[in-house]
């Protein structure tokens, strides 16, 4: 596990640092009580404790998401994180800074915006356990932990130079928490015309049209807005493309195969299709 992003974790039942041991197929990382946590064979962390309440994306929605993303149709997505995190980030001292992933997936925006700055290292945060086994390998300054993020982040206080949130569920106390004071939460959210053009013939879920304004509400009393941006782009997809995109998302849950197949063979080709996306800068309060 990168060393730099070590010094940050805390452990996940007392807080304490922790230290990594063992070697070749056999690691682990513990604290100064002896509590002890598996490095998977992938690279990943679990530092849930046991107390992780779902198992996350599955390994099929995994798969579909990397497809989708490498085959850059939300690059501008990631263009966007990169231009948003290229201020934020300054020095914390003799460690380098660190940039977390609340949600990360498979760490592919996280990647981006680490190839953006070079000083820094990152965290990918998930639950699901078919992600981070991509997300630990995406980026050689990068290292991945398995925890809920609704609960309390196994990171020391104040410890994240700048955190990302894209399509994720939000944690205000704890992000606040993890951040610096001179830290910055860069928030996405889906825009209420996002994928317009498949909810209807593809009966898939809809965007609240209220959902921004209930982020900035759950975020309120943590947080500050100081900036945010509408990011948007007509994609031309091929059904095989389209079915990749519901497989990847959080319709992939509700969309039985057969109608699905059913209702993608009456569109026609190609499918144009409206990605659109909310990206808010916040600082703590």
């Amino acid at each position: 596990m990168n060393a730099d992003v070590l010094s940050y974790l805390r452990c996940p039942i007392c807080e304490l640092p922790l230290t990594e041991s063992g070697a070749g197929p056999v690691r682990a990382v513990r604290c100064g009580r002896r509590h002890s946590f598996d490095i998977a064979r992938q690279g990943y962390v679990n530092l849930s404790a046991g107390r992780a309440p779902h198992s996350g994306d599955t390994a099929d929605m995994v798969q579909a998401r990397q497809e989708f993303l490498d085959a850059g149709h939300y690059d501008f997505l990631s263009t966007a994180l990169r231009d948003a995190a290229a201020g934020p980030v300054g020095p914390t001292g003799p460690a380098p800074p660190l940039v977390v992933d609340a949600g990360a997936g498979t760490g592919h925006h996280l990647a981006r915006v680490l190839d953006r700055l070079p000083a820094a290292v990152g965290l990918a945060l998930d639950v699901s356990k078919p992600a981070l086994r991509r997300a630990a390998r995406t980026h050689p300054r990068a290292a991945a932990a398995l925890c809920d993020t609704w609960g309390r982040i196994p990171l020391a206080d104040a410890s994240a130079a700048l955190l990302l949130n894209v399509f994720a569920p939000r944690n205000g106390p704890e992000f606040r928490r993890v951040l610096r004071p001179d830290g910055t939460l860069l928030v996405v959210v889906p825009a209420a015309d996002h994928l317009r053009e498949l909810v209807g013939p593809l009966r898939l879920l809809r965007v609240d049209p209220a959902k921004a304004e209930r982020v900035a509400g759950s975020l309120g009393r943590h947080f500050e807005p100081v900036g945010e941006s509408a990011h948007r782009r007509r994609l031309s997809l091929r059904r095989t493309e389209v079915r990749t995109l519901v497989r990847m998302g959080p319709s992939a849950w509700h969309a039985e195969p057969v109608r699905l197949a059913e209702r993608l063979a009456a569109l026609s080709e190609p499918i144009s299709v409206t990605a659109s996306v909310l990206l808010t800068a916040y600082r703590p309060r």
